[in-house]
C-alpha cells in the first residue's frame, strides 16, 4: 500500500477533538464524540455513526446528511439520542435488524445494507462488513449477520468502522484501509492483544482505538498502541479521549 501524506490537525474543544485528513478533492473532518460514535465531515456529506449520549452532544456539530448504524444494542441504536436530533435530511443506513426497531417515519428514508453489499447514497460508497463475536454460538451477543461494520468510501480513502466484532477473518482480510475506527472491550467484543493481532495484519494506514470501555472499566489503550508499532511500526495509532 501507498502511505498517504497526511496532515494532523488536533483541536481541542470541549469533548470533542478532531482529526483533519487532506485528500485531492477536500479534507475529511473526524469528530470523535463517545464510545462508538463518531461525525465524518467531507464537503456537504455530515455523518454521524452510531448516534448515542444525548442529543446535546452533537450541538456543536452540522446537522447529519447520512447516519450510520451498527447493531441493534443501545449504544448503537439509541431511540432518545435520534428523537432530540434533526433527521429531516438524513438517510439512515442500517442492518434489518435496526430497521426492524426504528419507527416509523425515522429521518429521510432509511437504506437497508445486508453484510458483504454495497449502496452509494448521497454520492457516498458504503460497504457494509460482518461484525461478530466468535465462536459463532446462539446465545452470542452479536450474532454474525445481524449487525454491520462499515466501510465508507469519501475522497478516494476508505474508512473503516469496525462495530461490535472480535478479530474475525473478514477485519484481517480488509486491504488499502485508510484510517480504521477498531473497538476492544470484554467481553462485548475483544480484547487489546486481539485488537492489536489484527490491525497489525491488515495495516490501515492510521488507526483509532474507540469503543473501549467494558465491564472492568476502560481497556489499556497505550498497551494496543504499542502492541501494534512491535509488529507494523508504519501504523500511526492514534490515542483520543473518547470518554471525557
Amino acid at each position: 500500500m501507498k502511505y498517504l501524506t497526511l496532515l494532523f490537525l488536533f483541536i481541542s474543544f470541549g469533548a470533542f477533538c478532531q482529526d483533519i485528513i487532506p485528500t485531492k478533492n477536500g479534507d475529511i473532518t473526524i469528530n470523535p464524540i463517545t464510545h462508538g460514535t463518531l461525525v465524518l465531515e467531507y464537503n456537504d456529506q455530515v455523518i454521524y455513526v452510531d448516534p448515542y449520549g444525548g442529543a446535546a452532544a452533537f450541538d456543536d456539530q452540522k446537522k447529519p446528511t447520512l447516519v450510520l448504524i451498527t447493531d441493534i444494542h443501545g449504544d448503537h441504536l439509541n431511540q432518545e439520542t435520534l428523537n432530540g436530533l434533526d433527521l429531516k435530511e438524513a438517510i439512515l443506513v442500517v442492518p434489518q435488524a435496526v430497521a426492524d426497531k426504528l419507527p416509523k417515519g425515522s429521518g429521510k428514508s432509511i437504506v437497508v445494507i445486508g453484510n458483504d453489499l454495497s449502496e452509494t447514497i448521497n454520492k457516498v460508497k458504503i460497504t457494509a462488513i460482518p461484525m461478530y463475536n466468535l465462536p459463532e454460538t446462539s446465545d452470542s451477543r452479536h450474532p454474525k449477520g445481524r449487525g454491520n461494520g462499515y466501510i465508507v468510501h469519501l475522497g478516494g480513502k476508505q474508512i473503516y468502522l469496525s462495530g461490535d466484532t472480535e478479530d474475525i477473518p473478514e477485519m484481517r482480510a480488509l486491504k488499502n484501509i485508510d484510517v480504521a475506527f477498531v473497538c476492544m472491550n470484554l467481553p462485548y467484543t475483544m480484547d487489546v492483544e486481539q485488537a492489536a493481532s489484527a490491525v497489525a495484519e491488515f495495516k490501515p494506514t492510521i488507526v483509532y482505538p474507540y469503543h473501549y470501555r467494558g465491564t472492568e472499566g476502560l481497556s489499556d489503550v497505550e498497551k494496543f498502541k504499542t502492541l501494534v508499532n512491535e509488529s507494523a511500526p508504519k501504523v500511526d495509532v492514534r490515542l483520543r479521549n473518547w470518554y471525557q
